[in-house]
């Protein structure tokens, strides 16, 4: 039997006019009730108690349901000492025997009493029509209660009324038929029968309640079982122990003890325990239903994947949009202060140039004077300048005459003129510009020469 941890366990009486719910937390191997709560016919049960969702993969739920005993029927049977599987299997070859339906046509369990003796176990047998199980569970599907487990409240009673003295002990459930009970019939500290009694209405009541007894009792005398009148005990609880005492005084002319019965959340907590213990062990629900349940419980597990994947999809999608707009707007404006700083960037180039051609004319016409100072500075007495020619505001080219016996002077005048400076800068590049040239004319006294200066403010400018 594989075991099972459960985080919590939901148990659930199903009452015509009112429905109780009991919520129980898994707590030191146990369980200890958490919260209870009455809820009406016309009311659906608490989603947040019943419902499994994703956290039930990690913190196991398990929904258990009364079923009503009016429609159960319940054997006792002795078998050897076994496993719970092994038992199981022994109560279904003899289950066409212990059962008043066809076999094809119920939904049984078997539940083992602690008192072993000689190596046998009592078993008591639960037996319920398959129709009657179908149409609990659709009337709980249709109060969104979907159940693990189908148990029957009057097991855990039999088992929390202490039995301290053999005879025939009449259960009267207040979940059930008023007008029903059980008669669990106890001898040398054994269960070993189960019948039901129906108490009719009217003057006839105790004579058919004492001829229902006394065919149980001639039932046990005939077993074997029953050898001395049973001290006869009613477990019944307020409501409904008044007209049963009296019933049952009157039916067996005998004293007739009455037991309270174990309060509703104690029967809960017990049923809690044993159907916790269960396992996976078969049970009352029909294997069909716990199928389609635990599908149901995949599908929607998957749908809601689905749902929340898409949600947090189309939420990327919003927040990628959002962010988009915003960047979107911040390159808008980027571009906007761009297109204003081009404007002033362009404005402020014309005023550069404009002012750079106005710098430029102004060293221009201060150079042109300069070039013009050291040139007649510079130049020798007998040396005739015929051309001054100052191209493109950085060429000085000249020319002229000179006696033939004063060309070392022109030469020297160039080559002086070359290193010349003005206010402290040289004038002109040394490296740049054209070498004197001479050239005496035949027959002439006199040679023409000529050579060009670069003004050094060109190079400045191109760096």
């Amino acid at each position: 039997m594989k075991k099972i941890r459960w985080h919590s366990c939901n148990v659930l009486s199903a009452g015509t006019e009112a429905r109780q719910l009991w919520q129980f937390a898994a707590k030191g191997g146990g369980f200890k009730l958490d919260r209870t709560q009455t809820v009406p016919a016309n009311q659906a049960l608490p989603t947040q108690w019943v419902f499994k969702d994703w956290r039930t993969l990690f913190q196991r739920k398990l929904n258990v349901a009364w079923l009503p005993p009016g429609q159960v029927f319940l054997r006792v049977a002795q078998f050897p000492e076994a496993s719970p599987e092994e038992t199981r299997a022994m109560v279904e070859l003899q289950l066409e025997r212990l059962s008043p339906v066809p076999v094809t046509q119920i939904a049984w369990t078997v539940h083992a009493l602690p008192e072993i003796r000689d190596h046998q176990q009592t078993l008591i047998v639960v037996i319920v029509a398959r129709d009657v199980v179908e149409d609990f569970l659709g009337t709980l599907e249709g109060q969104g209660f979907l159940a693990d487990r189908l148990e029957l409240s009057l097991l855990d009673e039999l088992e929390a009324i202490p039995i301290r003295e053999d005879g025939a002990y009449v259960h009267v459930s207040d979940g059930g038929p008023p007008d029903t009970a059980l008669v669990a019939w106890w001898t040398g500290g054994i269960l070993r029968n189960l019948s039901l009694l129906h108490l009719p209405p009217g003057e006839t009541r105790v004579p058919q309640l004492r001829q229902q007894l006394t065919q149980a009792a001639w039932a046990g005398e005939l077993d074997g079982w029953l050898t001395a009148p049973p001290a006869w005990h009613l477990v019944a609880g307020e409501a409904s122990a008044g007209p049963w005492e009296s019933a049952l005084r009157a039916a067996v002319e005998a004293p007739v003890r009455v037991i309270p019965p174990p309060s509703a959340t104690d029967l809960a907590a017990r049923t809690a325990h044993r159907a916790a213990r269960a396992g996976d062990l078969p049970g009352l629900l029909p294997p069909e239903y716990a199928k389609r349940y635990q599908q149901q419980f995949v599908d929607r597990l998957w749908i809601r994947s689905l749902l929340a994947v898409g949600a947090v999809y189309c939420l990327g999608v919003l927040i990628y949009f959002a962010m988009l707009g915003v960047v979107v707007f911040q390159k808008n404006a980027v571009e906007q202060k761009v297109t204003d700083l081009s404007r002033s960037y362009t404005n402020a180039l014309q005023l550069k140039a404009r002012y750079e051609v106005l710098k430029e004319r102004q060293e221009l016409k201060y150079a042109a004077l300069d070039c013009w100072r050291l040139v007649a500075e510079l130049l020798p007495e007998g040396a005739t300048l015929q051309g001054l020619d100052f191209a493109d505001g950085r060429k000085l080219a000249l020319n002229g005459n000179v006696p033939a016996d004063q060309v070392m002077a022109v030469i020297e005048f160039s080559s002086a003129l070359r290193k010349a400076q003005v206010r402290g800068q040289p004038m002109f590049d040394p490296l740049k510009g054209d070498a004197f040239t001479q050239r005496q004319n035949p027959g002439a006294a006199t040679v023409t020469w000529s050579f060009s200066l670069e003004l050094n403010r060109a190079e400045e400018k191109t760096k």
